[in-house]
């Protein structure tokens, strides 16, 4: 009979440990998945206030992931302008008018046939200057070493060197068009890119949206 009582005595103790070990067990996985003291719900465990923005920000490939699906759509009329530039940022047609106005009497050929025209706008140099371009200045002329893509509607592309721009190499000023021959320019047509010096508009970029500056060496240097 003591035998007995002693076996279920026994038997009660194991028990009673694996409750504690299954218990420790738990707690520790609760521990894990709460991120150290950060719940699901990104809450502090103890305080139950939001946690720390870098406590659940991401990082890496997937942070550059949500920065670019962060930026908000281009309306029609606007332009971004960025790349390795100090102040990137979005202007509008409204914007480019309120700027001091430069005129320009151009001719070149198009898939219809030869065009003249005049155009009113903004000197693009004006607008990338207000961006800072970063340049490496640690070269001899290292803005000589820019450029610069201009995309317009449909994806359309376009691209100059940095020289073409700059009023202290460049004979002529790229304009950032407003108006045609007097009648301006809606949203949903844009500003216009106006290259005075080209003898075809194929850079003459419509509905134009965006403006990236960047540098060659990249490319140059790492070329195989």
């Amino acid at each position: 009979m003591e035998r007995r009582r002693n076996r279920e005595r026994a038997r009660a103790a194991r028990g009673l440990r694996e409750a504690r070990r299954a218990g420790l067990a738990l707690a520790a996985g609760a521990l894990v998945l709460s991120g150290c003291g950060t719940s699901a719900d990104g809450k502090d465990a103890e305080t139950g206030k939001a946690a720390p923005a870098s406590a659940s920000a991401p990082t890496g490939a997937g942070a550059g992931a949500s920065a670019k699906a962060s930026v908000a759509p281009l309306k029609p009329g606007e332009v971004r302008v960025g790349g390795e530039v100090g102040k990137p940022y979005t202007l509008t047609l409204a914007d480019l008018r309120a700027l001091p106005q430069t005129s320009a009497a151009v001719k070149f050929t198009s898939a219809k046939g030869d065009q003249e025209h005049t155009y009113q706008g903004v000197p693009l140099h004006e607008v990338l200057k207000t961006a800072e371009p970063r340049f490496d200045q640690s070269k001899k002329n290292g803005h000589l070493r820019g450029v610069v893509a201009a995309t317009g509607g449909g994806d359309y592309r376009a691209v100059f060197a940095w020289a073409e721009i700059d009023p202290g190499f460049a004979k002529s000023q790229i304009l950032l068009a407003v108006s045609e021959d007097g009648v301006p320019f809606d949203d949903a047509a844009g500003p216009r890119l106006v290259v005075p010096q080209d003898t075809k508009g194929g850079r003459y970029v419509s509905e134009l949206n965006r403006l990236w500056v960047g540098a060659v060496d990249p490319v140059v240097d790492g070329a195989k």
